[in-house]
This record gives C-alpha cells, structure tokens and sequence, in this order.
C-alpha cells in the first residue's frame, strides 16, 4: 500500500541510468560506459496521471564484478529492489541484441511475481525497430525506446501506468484490516523465540542457550482478544564479519527479507547485556525499510529492583538519536509479562502506518508550521512550500510543493517530520517526505526522511 515501486534492471551498460534519468526528467544517476557506477539504489518519486505516484528504482548492473570487491553489496541492493518491485523494467540494448548475460538476467526474471516489461533502449530510429523485436524471446512485452532521441517515453509511461495495482481508497475501506505481521528481530539469544512460544501457548519454537538456534525466519499465527497476527521469528543477527558459513549468510538475508515483509518491527535487546554494533547496524536496516519499530528490553525480570526502567530508557535514546520517535517496552518474554501491552502497541503502530490525513488538514498545519517558524532565507529569497498532499501510506507519504526544494535544509526538514509527528496520527512510525518543484510536472528532488 505504499508508493509503487518501478525498478530498473539489466546487465551492465544497457541504459539503466539514462533510462532513470530520462523517465525523472533530470540528472540524478551518474551515466557512464564504464561497469558498475551505479551501486546502490538510486530512486526518485516519478508522477504519472490522475496525481498517481511510484517511485522509480534504479539498480547496480547485473553480473558486474566490482573491481572494489563490492559485488556481493550490488547484489544485495539488487535483491531488495527485485523483492520490493511492483513493476520491472527489464533493460536491453538494441544494437548489440541479445547476449549471454542478458539471457542471465531473463532467467533470473522468470521466478518473479510481479509484471516484467522489457525495454528495448537506443533503439534510435524505426530501422531498429525489428532487431528490437529479437527480444520478444525472452515471453515479455517489448517498449522500443531511446532516450537519446526521446523515443517511446509515453508509451512506455501507458505500459507501467497498466500494470500497476489498482485499490482505491474505498476498496482498503471494504477489506478491514488485515492480519498483523509482526517480525521480531535482534542479535542472538536475546530471548525471541521464547517469547513466541509464550505467545502461541506451546513449544512451537526450539529455544536453547546455545546461540544462534534459529536458523531460518519461522511464521507463527496466534490470535489474541479476537485478532489475528503472524509472529515472524528470524534467526539471531551477526556482525557482517562474523558472518562465515552459507546457513549464516542465508540466515541474515531472510532475516532481512522478514524485516521487509512485516507490518512492524520488534527490535528485542537483552537488559543484561550492552547495546552492541549489531543492534545499531539492526535499527539501520529497519530504518532504512521505514518501518514501525517498537524496542523490546528482554529479560526484565533479571534486573526489576536493580534498575529503573528510565536509564535504559536513556541509553537507548542517546544511542539511537534519529529514532526518538520510536516507543520502548520492557517485557519478560518467558513468563509473558507485558506482551499483551507489547501487542496492543504494535496494533497502534500498524494503524498509525495506515492512516490517511486529508488535503486541507495537511495544508493547515503546514502554513501554521511555516507562519511559526519560517525556513532560512538561501542567496537573499526565502523558501516556500505552496501545499502538499499524502500520497500513499505504510509508511506514510508526504509531498509537499514549493518553489526550491534544495533551499531547505535538513534540518527545517527534521522540524516539519516533527510538527507531522506531533499533530498527525503518524506519531510514532517513520514519514517519508518528499519536496518537489510545483512547476515541473516531475519532481526535480525527492529526499526521504
């Protein structure tokens, strides 16, 4: 229910970049024959028609190898963007047609379940057109474009505009809401499988000393007060270093991919033990896939009279500074103590991801947050922020309007996220927040927040 994803992929120096750029309406990818200048993923919130939004994906070539020994992260940024994709754009390239790695990547496309379109690029002039249509090969739609001769932009826009979902506002009225999936999440042995047994009543889970018992993310339903919710227990996260076997590697991709595919996140500590590197590479992640967090101090009961709950409290805030916002409980997960509250505040959580703001309240609060503190004056003019709409939600999506996006700065962005958080149901989930240019019918610079 968030903003669509549309992600680009292909082999190296097909276009993907171009093809970003082209489709954004301005440079925001580095274009460059050379393999492997994209890395990460690049994305920019693109609009369509009838004011309907994606977010457009671009990706590392597939099969590159880095000559920075950084394939392996490539690949992962791939992966994520494959398993988050609402459409694909499969890039080739016309004039060289079809090669062993493009065949590579079609193969690696066969087992997703989302609509793929293959997009034939620099095919410069209609002459092209039919070693374009060697690709029909590969059993996908084929989009003939060139983004050096502006070719085949609107028809590929209709292409994409076709395959994405269509659920009205009314339609997620209709449905109710649905079951909760709730992945709990921490380094090894901080008590997570316990607390899904407790939860599901049975030894549903094998729990041990031994750390790193869990070995694969696990799916457990259970019900409670009449509500249904999927417990997802992933297996215990490992320093990248620590990181030597196959089953620890798979172990911490699926325990990303859980992150991925839950509704909130659980991020569970062990009270008897110090905040360590692998938590804080933990909230980066949960961060960076917004979503609802609630941190769990485990094992309460070992340290109840010893220590007030408001040091640790402390300690988790002046270590996770730009996760504030996040709410703190304290449970003991082999008795069952204050699970039910945990639950009840996740349930909170996954409404807060859900909601809907109307226009005109948006555009309210954003003048009197304008009026109460005006955003710095950049080379002798102020910046100015017309109105804004939300345009999606899980997590929230904000874009708002204005007339020079780069004129504000983070941190007046920070203050807004906090006048959203204090005066919207979006309390205490993460708010992505857009600002773009009212003048372009594309945005001209996205950033999230």
């Amino acid at each position: 229910m968030g903003v669509p994803q549309v992600v680009i992929v292909g082999r190296p120096n097909v276009g993907k970049s171009s093809l970003f750029n082209w489709l954004a309406g301005r440079r925001l990818a580095i274009v460059d024959p050379t393999a492997g200048v994209t890395r990460d993923r690049v994305t920019h919130l693109l609009e369509l028609v009838n004011n309907q939004f994606v977010e457009l994906v671009d990706t590392g070539g597939m099969g590159v190898k880095d000559v920075d020994n950084l394939t392996q992260h490539i690949e992962r940024q791939i992966q994520t963007a494959l398993d988050e994709a609402t459409v694909i754009l499969f890039v080739v390239d016309t004039i060289e047609g079809i090669v062993p790695l493009d065949e590579e990547v079609a193969r690696r496309l066969r087992y997703v379940d989302v609509p793929v379109i293959c997009v034939a690029n620099k095919t410069d002039h209609e002459q092209l057109r039919s070693q374009a249509d060697e690709f029909y090969r590969f059993g996908r739609k084929i989009i003939a474009v060139s983004t050096t001769q502006n070719r085949g932009k609107q028809q590929l826009l209709d292409a994409i505009t076709e395959r994405l979902p269509q659920r009205s506002e009314e339609d997620e009225t209709l449905m109710g809401e649905p079951e909760m999936r709730v992945a709990i999440v921490g380094r090894r042995n901080t008590g997570k499988s316990t607390m899904v047994n407790t939860l599901v009543e049975s030894e549903r889970l094998i729990t041990s000393e031994v750390p790193g018992t869990t070995r694969d993310s696990v799916d457990v339903r259970f019900e409670m007060d009449g509500k249904g919710f999927i417990a997802i227990d992933t297996p215990g996260f490992r320093r990248r270093k620590s990181v030597s076997t196959d089953v620890d590697f798979y172990s911490t991709h699926r325990a990303q991919r859980s992150i991925r595919r839950a509704d909130v996140v659980l991020l569970f500590f062990d009270a008897t033990q110090r905040i360590s590197k692998v938590d804080r590479q933990l909230c980066d992640y949960i961060a960076e896939q917004y979503k609802p967090c609630i941190f769990v101090v485990n094992k309460w009961d070992l340290l109840v009279g010893t220590m007030p709950t408001e040091k640790w409290v402390t300690y988790l805030r002046d270590t996770f500074r730009t996760m504030w916002y996040v709410p703190i409980a304290f449970i003991t997960g082999q008795t069952g103590h204050n699970l039910k509250t945990l639950l009840n505040h996740a349930q909170m959580l996954f409404k807060q991801s859900r909601s809907r703001v109307g226009t005109p309240e948006l555009n309210k609060l954003v003048q009197a947050a304008l009026e109460h503190n005006a955003p710095p004056v950049v080379h002798h003019r102020r910046p100015k922020i017309f109105y804004g709409t939300q345009v999606a939600v899980e997590p929230p999506t904000i874009l708002l309007f204005c007339n020079n996006p780069k004129g504000f700065s983070a941190t007046y962005r920070r203050y807004l996220l906090g006048v959203f958080r204090d005066h919207l149901p979006f309390g205490e989930v993460p708010i992505k927040l857009y600002l773009r240019k009212r003048e372009s019918h594309t945005p001209t610079e996205d950033d999230d927040a």
